[in-house]
């Protein structure tokens, strides 16, 4: 069946409900997960921000949203009562309560456009929209982000490479936590036995990491990796890392995974994903902050 949504959470939520009794969410939440016949899976499933399980978020909204049509009440922090409207509706026993339903109440309405209205009218919502506000803008902050490393991905390709080594050393310096200065350098065009580039460990130069970057389109594959293997061998260093634009075999997987140096392998996708950890090639263009109530700070002595 999978996880409902929050729409088809609201008639169960009201019938659970519906004796007139405070009722603690927390219970509440674990009852429909018993009557929904979730999988521990499910239950445990988050929110691609993974800060908070989907289920337990779509029985928020489903509460939130019948609270504000009036069929639901907060009684305390964590508490909540139906309604006499609540009651009302389960009188007529509806075979279904969602957003369409309740925007025949004049409270959901002002809510859902920030104005008032005195009309009796049914907005008519999209009803394939299920997804939670926190879902939805979720889904789309991954979407923007999906398409700026695309982005990224595609001006790497076209840079020079020279420019290239510079920037995954000075990417890999900053994971450090290092200035680029002190702690690396780019060995450029005229390369060393295979070497793109160095990292200093410590200020002494004591423990290097060695690296190599291929601005490829296509896999790189075990006879590359064997190749900067030797480089190492050659420096009598135990630790690299070999960075592509593209992504690595499976076979050149499994040949790392058997060597006995300590070497990162970072395919495209990895490295997109820490330019945009670390602010590199791309700039913030707007910002939002999603805050919620501070119950504690209401909390009386």
């Amino acid at each position: 069946m999978g996880i409902p949504s929050y729409q088809e959470i609201m008639l169960p939520l009201l019938k659970l409900v519906g004796d007139r009794q405070e009722h603690y969410m927390r219970d509440v939440i674990e009852i429909l997960a018993e009557q929904f016949d979730l999988t521990p899976e499910e239950r445990q499933t988050l929110l691609p921000s993974g800060k908070q399980l989907v289920f337990e978020n779509r029985v928020g909204w489903a509460r939130a949203y019948m609270k504000k049509a009036g069929l639901l009440e907060s009684t305390r922090r964590g508490y909540i009562r139906i309604t006499d409207r609540g009651i009302e509706v389960l009188k007529q026993k509806p075979t279904r309560i969602d957003v369409q339903f309740l925007s025949q109440y004049k409270e959901f309405r002002e809510f859902k456009f920030g104005q008032e209205t005195n009309q009796e009218i049914v907005v008519d919502f999209p009803k394939e929209i299920n997804e939670t506000p926190e879902e939805i803008l979720a889904t789309a902050y991954e979407e923007l982000k999906l398409e700026l490393a695309s982005e990224l991905l595609d001006q790497i390709q076209k840079t020079s490479p020279e420019f290239f080594e510079r920037l995954v050393v000075e990417l890999l310096v900053m994971g450090y936590g290092g200035t680029f200065k002190e702690a690396a350098r780019a060995v450029g065009r005229t390369g060393d036995g295979g070497i793109d580039g160095i990292i200093n460990e410590d200020r002494l130069g004591l423990d290097v990491i060695y690296i190599q970057a291929k601005r490829w389109r296509d896999s790189v594959g075990r006879p590359e990796l064997q190749r900067f293997v030797g480089a190492l061998d050659g420096k009598r260093a135990q630790k690299g890392v070999f960075i592509t634009t593209s992504s690595f075999t499976n076979e050149a997987r499994e040949y790392i995974s058997n060597v006995q140096k300590k070497i990162v392998l970072i395919d495209g996708q990895m490295l997109v994903d820490f330019m945009i950890e670390y602010n590199v090639g791309v700039s913030t263009t707007m910002t939002y902050q999603i805050k919620k109530v501070e119950y504690d700070y209401f909390a009386e002595e």
